[in-house]
């Protein structure tokens, strides 16, 4: 954790240029969209830092990069929901959580854990199902089966109750699940009723689970330092 803290100063730097300049989402600009995704330009800065070779040995690593880069391109085009493009952002953070299922493998299955997330994602599409209306009703069904399977992946990789997990797959899981809560905070805020507060409970939320899904793809460069060092 030591070794990887100074290469996410440029993150924290970021996150905190965003939070006090906070600019209002009345006026969408360029500008506020460069501010958003600079913390998520930053992480891709985080995992480049550990060499084009790493990237390229490392699958899960390399889509864990590019999930970050359509997470970035969908930052942007959520800037301008009000006009018309919120379908094509939840498309691109769609196309992010495949990349980050694909990340984080199929193995070990973890059945139970399937089925826990798989009664939460229910249970919040059934929340917000009256809610919906036209294409949204489909549409924001296949995305909330998207995180969910890309939490139950998550999950499933930490295997904390058989002594197996580490820090990198522990970080992975929290992220998810904070991708979760900030996602289900954009939906409820948006379908549903006002959330005071939703602003910083969705832009906090989803700069922590970014920042912690690309600790996760560090994983392979410890074991790698391991084996050296044994």
């Amino acid at each position: 954790v030591k070794s990887e803290g100074p290469k996410l100063v440029p993150f924290f730097k970021a996150t905190c240029v965003y939070f006090v300049l906070w600019l209002p989402t009345s006026s969408p600009s360029w500008f506020s969209a460069l501010i958003k995704c600079l913390p998520i330009f930053c992480l891709w800065v985080f995992l480049l830092a550990h060499g084009i070779n790493f990237l390229v040995a490392h699958r899960s690593a390399s889509r864990i990069l590019a999930g970050l880069i359509f997470s970035a391109v969908g930052d942007a085009f959520l800037i301008w929901q009000e006009q018309g493009y919120f379908i094509h952002g939840l498309l691109m953070f769609a196309i992010t959580h495949i990349l980050y299922s694909s990340a984080f493998g199929m193995k070990p299955l973890d059945l139970k854990a399937g089925l826990l997330m798989g009664l939460v994602s229910s249970s919040c599409y059934a929340f917000l199902y009256s809610y919906l209306s036209g294409p949204f009703t489909y549409l924001v069904a296949v995305y909330i089966a998207l995180i969910g399977f890309m939490g139950w992946r998550a999950i499933a990789g930490m295997q904390l109750c058989n002594d197996l997990w580490t820090w990198t797959k522990l970080s992975a899981c929290i992220g998810a699940m904070l991708f979760m809560v900030s996602d289900l905070t954009i939906a409820v805020n948006k379908f549903c009723f006002p959330v005071p507060y939703s602003r910083v409970i969705i832009m906090a939320t989803y700069y922590a689970a970014q920042m912690l899904i690309a600790l996760s793809a560090v994983e392979s460069r410890d074991e790698e330092d391991f084996k050296k060092r044994s």
